[in-house]
């Protein structure tokens, strides 16, 4: 019998979120099963603190979670390390404080106010109030997970190149190049990072971004094989490939 793997898409702060997502993993499986969460734990919603504090308890206790680093989870260490709050390598125009970025509703979950403020001043009471071990799981959190027939991570692969020559820009920050390729990666990619309204297969890989970042749900799937399901409050949907 193939051995289920679970995936839980972009949480972005919503800490209310993820726990449907986790109540839904349990009551297909367990609270023993393997589940792989693909990046981007904080900004934008009301709760990246709390998502933060319950998948460090998490690792703390030795679940068998596999909780992948995103773009998002970067910003925090660098405005902490810089004061520097234009982040994104994809928008370096955008400040990490505009509702896209997502920042001030960070620093806010940990107890910082940002609006009207110098950033020297949001800076210290950031260094103040942020928990090292919140700025060192995000720090540590791994690129990829791979099996025999799947590739978890964040936004995406460098199409053409090994798995395993796959560099950190591309596999927490690529778009266009990866999403518009539909050749055969040699194993199905899953992914988030691009927010859809709903979670798709394309065939040679599924995108689980449906959009938490923007207030829609945070979607998790269950593999089986070849064979893909999102959990929904109705029990398993497949994801039939539409492309």
């Amino acid at each position: 019998m193939t051995e289920a793997i679970y995936a839980v898409g972009d949480i972005h702060g919503h800490l209310d979120q993820l726990e449907i997502a986790l109540d839904r993993i349990y009551a297909d499986s367990s609270a023993a099963a393997n589940i792989v969460f693909l990046g981007d734990y904080g900004d934008r919603g009301p709760a990246s603190a709390q998502v933060v504090d319950l998948l460090l308890e998490a690792e703390t206790n030795k679940r068998p979670w596999t909780m992948l680093k995103g773009n998002h989870d970067t910003y925090l260490a660098l405005f902490l390390a810089s004061a520097n709050d234009h982040v994104s390598k994809g928008r370096p125009d955008l400040s990490w404080f505009d509702p896209v970025g997502g920042g001030a509703a960070c620093l806010e979950s940990y107890g910082v106010d940002v609006e009207g403020r110098a950033i020297c001043d949001v800076h210290a009471d950031a260094l103040d109030a942020i928990p090292q071990a919140h700025i060192s799981f995000l720090d540590r959190r791994p690129l990829y997970h791979e099996t025999s027939s799947h590739f978890f991570v964040h936004a995406g692969i460098r199409p053409g190149v090994a798995f395993e020559d796959q560099v950190e820009d591309d596999l927490i920050w690529i778009r266009k190049e990866f999403l518009d390729d539909s050749r055969d990666h040699g194993k199905l990619v899953v992914h988030g990072h691009t927010a859809i309204k709903y979670p798709r297969h394309h065939g040679n890989r599924v995108n689980l971004d449906g959009g938490a970042g923007w207030g829609r749900p945070v979607y998790p799937a269950v593999f089986e094989g070849p064979d893909v399901y999102l959990l929904t409050e109705n029990g398993r949907e497949r994801l039939i490939p539409n492309d």
